[in-house]
């Protein structure tokens, strides 16, 4: 077959499977059971190629061959290129596949049987025999001629990898013709370092190819391809350049694929992602979900704010606390009870000794002992105070005495204050009030660890907090013989 007939033979092809692919695309089913984001899983992913073709000693990116055209006649010679290849679809537009190869090229000199640089002698044509060509390449759909519509009937891809092929050049003295006068070189069994004996020369080489495919059915598309394959290596016609370029040629071929996998699932190459969305999204199924979905986020935002509904503001919600009514500003446990620390029935927030067990009617402090000193008075203080009269000192100097002559003795020195000020500052004001006569004691001569001290701030009066008499006898110091 020569260059034009192959040029007619491929027009033809690509004519008549446009054809079959528009009518193809009419009989398809429009549906299909893949769901975005449904994963690979859903698809079929292998596809098998069978093919042929032709060849011939250049590419169409131009650049320098050994070899070319007959010059006698003006045009290519094709030599024959069959296969069969195995292709992973991993996405929509991006596949692996493997291809092997068989075949050979038939090339001319280009100098019209003069010798070429290197000293290869005189030669006129070379048939390079192919015994395998095997790549890995990566396959991508570009796009469909009908991206349109619904269902793509056509697809174009290119495709980029890296492969082994191993040849053997058979080197001709005039046209392709051997016989007696016309002989030919043939390097089979002699490759290789000296002593080896290999039918084949291998090398590495790039394929570089784009391509057409038209879908007949649901599993047959028709493959239409065109392949540029850069040697590595200079001796593909079996002449050596000098080490000026590498060999190249070029393979034209049409064939068949047929998708393999299961009948239920559809074919992840020719599988349109947005039709595929736009038929979940006007999906009724799919609409009644949506707003059933809405309505139980509805409800379960509704549940979200009834779980933090907290009526009585204690910070505990309504559905976890065991104590619903808790006054306002009350301290509360984790159930959303009143904390009652000394477990004395008075609750925290309104308990002025929460860490003693007391009664109600102190407030829940405990009721004062009488357990005084015999025959000691009460020391007084001014008003907002903590400075010992000297009225006192008699006093003091008894309870010194006392305690020195009995090392048994042990003392507890109750501070007290008026109601006048806050809380807290009558708590200090009391514990100063009673370390102030503990100083005086322990500078007499009495053992500190003897001596107790103990505040009670406003939470224990003596009498009435109304009268400025009462105000007086409640800013004191009691004596506790422990």
């Amino acid at each position: 077959m020569n260059y034009s007939t192959l040029k007619k033979t491929v027009a033809l092809s690509l004519a008549t499977a446009f054809a079959i692919a528009a009518n193809a695309q009419d009989t398809m089913p429009t549906t299909s059971s893949a769901k975005t984001f449904g994963g690979r899983s859903q698809y079929r992913t292998w596809t098998l190629g069978l093919n042929g073709g032709g060849t011939v000693p250049v590419v169409i990116t131009g650049g320098t061959n050994d070899f070319g055209r007959n010059v006698k006649f003006g045009e290519y010679t094709v030599g024959a290129y069959y296969g069969l290849s195995l292709r992973k679809q991993l996405g929509h537009v991006f596949g692996l596949q493997g291809n092997l190869y068989r075949g050979h090229v038939i090339s001319y000199n280009k100098n019209s049987g003069t010798s070429l640089t290197g000293g290869s002698g005189i030669y006129s044509s070379t048939e390079t025999k192919v015994q395998y060509d095997a790549n890995l390449s990566g396959v991508f759909t570009l796009g469909s001629i009908d991206f349109l519509n619904r269902k793509n009937a056509v697809n174009f891809y290119a495709t980029v990898g890296y492969g082994i092929i191993a040849y053997n050049p058979v080197v001709f003295s005039t046209y392709g013709v051997a016989d007696a006068t016309h002989p030919f070189v043939d390097g089979k069994g002699s490759y290789g370092d000296p002593g080896e004996n290999h039918d084949y020369i291998k090398e590495a080489y790039i394929p570089v190819g784009v391509g057409v495919k038209f879908k007949l059915s649901d599993r047959v598309a028709i493959d239409l391809g065109y392949d540029a394959k850069f040697i590595d290596g200079d001796n593909f016609d079996g002449v050596y350049a000098g080490g000026t370029s590498k060999d190249k040629f070029s393979v034209a071929h049409a064939g068949l694929e047929f998708s393999l996998g299961s009948k239920s699932k559809p074919d992840l190459t020719w599988s349109n992602p947005i039709a595929m969305m736009y038929d979940e999204l006007k999906d009724p199924t799919l609409r009644q979900e949506v707003e059933a979905l809405k309505g139980r986020v509805t409800n379960v935002e509704q549940a979200v704010e009834d779980m933090k509904k907290d009526s009585d503001g204690d910070g505990v919600a309504d559905y976890l606390d065991k104590c619903p009514n808790t006054p306002a500003g009350a301290k509360v446990d984790g159930a959303g009870c009143e904390l009652d620390t000394d477990g004395d029935g008075v609750p925290d927030w309104k308990d002025k000794c929460p860490t003693e067990k007391g009664t109600a009617e102190l407030n829940g402090c405990p009721a004062m002992e009488t357990a005084t000193m015999e025959g000691v008075s009460n020391i007084q203080f001014e008003y907002n105070s903590s400075v010992l009269r000297t009225s006192s000192y008699a006093t003091l100097d008894k309870v010194s005495s006392s305690m020195r002559a009995d090392n048994n003795m042990m003392l507890q020195l109750d501070g007290h204050a008026s109601a006048e000020g806050t809380d807290a500052y009558n708590m200090q004001l009391s514990i100063d009030r009673a370390n102030a006569v503990k100083t005086y004691l322990v500078n007499s001569g009495v053992d500190a660890k003897r001596i107790a001290t103990k505040g009670y701030g406003e939470t224990r009066p003596i009498a009435s907090n109304a009268t400025e008499e009462g105000r007086e006898l409640n800013r004191r110091v009691e004596f506790r013989q422990k």
